[in-house]
């Protein structure tokens, strides 16, 4: 008989908590994410889905529960944490006197991962649908789609297990989200964990395997895209949000 195994967990999230005097920002959150699979988390601004994503970078402290990477909880080794993680901004933040090539290489060399061969990088950049001609060029010249997809290279080059994106597709035209959405695709492939905050809707249907509706730092629903349509999407997350502000 053959040895099938279920792909490793590489974020779990178990009772995590996040409050902040009064307010709690999430509550008893309970996730999985594993290789390879692509889990987005839905919901407005102040849901909870950039504290949860702190929360695994280890920029917050829980007040309760457990973030775990790869089995290990970040708040007993964060270095060992974020050497596991990739992570891309709202923003991605480069530096725009510096060509998309010296970027990659500065971050690169600063995550402390193997060097970079030239040929590996015109691979992983391929892979990405990022045009080599705009390596040479100044990133302060990028779209916002190109920063995305620059941002994505550096977290994948440093072999990251699992990949934290928070509202990676906010700002972008339909054209460029639509590339980002199958990029992300291909990372996932890999065998890649991603996790996707995001308020729009129908990419997450389009790139997730599951998604987590978040209101008021809860998970108010989980639901695999397979079992819905983008409109049953669509009418279920207006559901949850008219029955909270109710």
């Amino acid at each position: 008989m053959s040895d099938i195994r279920a792909p490793a967990v590489v974020l779990e999230a178990r009772g995590l908590t996040k409050r902040f005097g009064p307010t709690s920002a999430l509550h008893e959150l309970d996730l999985k994410v594993h290789a390879g699979e692509v889990v987005c988390l839905l919901g407005a601004n102040g849901a909870g889905k950039t504290t949860t994503i702190n929360l695994f970078l280890g920029f917050l402290e829980p007040s309760a529960g457990q973030a775990l990477v790869l089995g290990r909880a970040v708040g007993d080794d964060r270095a060992a944490a974020r050497a596991a993680l990739g992570y891309v901004a709202e923003i991605v933040s480069l530096y725009p006197s510096l060509t998309g090539a010296e970027n990659l290489t500065f971050f690169h060399r600063l995550s402390g991962a193997p060097e970079l061969t030239t040929t590996a990088r015109d691979a992983l950049l391929d892979a990405l649908d990022f045009p080599r001609a705009a390596l040479d060029r100044s990133a302060g010249a990028y779209s916002k789609g190109m920063r995305q997809k620059l941002g994505l290279a550096i977290a994948v080059a440093r072999n990251a297990r699992a990949i934290l994106l928070d509202e990676p597709l906010s700002g972008l035209d339909p054209k460029a989200a639509n590339d980002l959405v199958r990029v992300l695709q291909r990372v996932a492939k890999e065998g890649v964990g991603l996790l996707i905050s995001t308020h729009d809707i129908f990419r997450a249907k389009e790139v997730a395997d599951w998604i987590g509706i978040m209101a008021h730092g809860r998970m108010v629903d989980r639901r695999a895209t397979s079992d819905l349509s983008a409109a049953e999407l669509e009418q279920l997350y207006l559901t949850h949000m008219a029955e909270r502000a109710a």
